[in-house]
């Protein structure tokens, strides 16, 4: 039996007939004729009887209809239960982020989630290639991801995306590198330079790719770490050269690294928050994601003038 059937029994129980029944459930005596015989089908003993031409419940069709009134209480007290869950601004809201996300998210959402009316958070860093972000949402509310601007979209059909940041990836180099006197760099200027690089499968290892094809030959890496603070220490106290990204990263190993944006090819990421579909109903979730805006905006700002000159 599903709820409606049993709400056109209570229906009949307390309405007395079947027209009466059709008029308050806005059907036709035909439809609710129907239903109640689906229903009878379900059970041995008859739920109803004719008296004259009129129907009528019996015994064990008056029980039913009586647990139908216990059902519906049952069901709106669910459906109040949903309705303070999505409203609840108490319930932890879980965030994941890729490690330079988590160094400029994680601390000034943390300090939001102190003030009032603001969900508490539970940050965890998760650092995965790119085509492994859209499965951790089944693990946290909110994931923030990233992808290059060149790549495939996120599964946009079975995920809510929530555009946080469009970041230029810069060249990172040594403040007295010889690449640094120029305003910008092109691809064929880092022909000969030596690559700090993160590992496959990770920005921006992807985005030398392209450079290298625009340069006509591949750039030379010859070291592989996705920590932005050890690789700007090794890019200042080296000749090594390194794509940065311009707001998450911040400014890496202070004045001894200069950046420089790159010309002539296509290199931005996206940060996105990555959530699925029914997480945006709640509260908690919308409030945070809210919070990820603004914090987002804040780094645009707060590095307009982030880029040497």
């Amino acid at each position: 039996m599903d709820l409606h059937q049993l709400r056109v029994l209570r229906e009949l129980a307390d309405h007395g007939s079947i027209a009466a029944t059709a008029q308050a459930l806005s059907v036709t005596p035909s439809a609710v004729s129907q239903v109640l015989t689906a229903l009878q089908r379900q059970f041995a003993t008859p739920l109803t009887h004719k008296r004259g031409r009129s129907v009528e419940l019996t015994d064990a069709g008056r029980a039913l209809a009586n647990a139908a009134v216990l059902v519906a209480s049952a069901m709106a007290r669910a459906q109040v239960a949903v309705e303070d869950y999505l409203g609840d601004l108490s319930a932890i809201v879980r965030i994941s982020g890729f490690h330079s996300a988590t160094v400029t998210f994680f601390p000034a959402l943390a300090a939001m989630s102190s003030e009032p009316h603001h969900p508490p958070v539970e940050c965890v860093d998760e650092d995965v290639s790119q085509d492994a972000f859209p499965a951790l949402t089944a693990s946290y509310d909110i994931v923030i991801a990233h992808r290059m601007s060149h790549t495939h979209p996120w599964p946009s059909q079975r995920l809510s995306v929530v555009p946080l940041l469009r970041e230029p990836m810069d060249v990172a180099m040594r403040a007295d590198h010889p690449l640094a006197q120029r305003k910008s760099l092109s691809p064929t200027d880092l022909v000969d330079e030596s690559w700090v690089s993160t590992h496959a499968g990770f920005s921006p290892a992807d985005m030398l790719e392209a450079i290298g094809a625009s340069a006509g030959q591949p750039m030379r890496v010859v070291h592989r770490i996705n920590d932005f603070t050890t690789a700007a220490a090794m890019v200042a106290h080296s000749n090594l050269v390194a794509l940065f990204p311009r707001y998450t990263a911040g400014s890496p190993a202070g004045p001894a690294v200069t950046l420089r944006p790159l010309s002539g090819v296509r290199a931005v990421r996206n940060i996105d928050a990555l959530t699925r579909p029914e997480q945006t109903t709640r509260r908690a979730v919308s409030v945070a994601l809210d919070s990820l805006r603004q914090i987002a905006n804040s780094l645009v700002e707060s590095n307009s003038d982030y880029l040497a000159t």
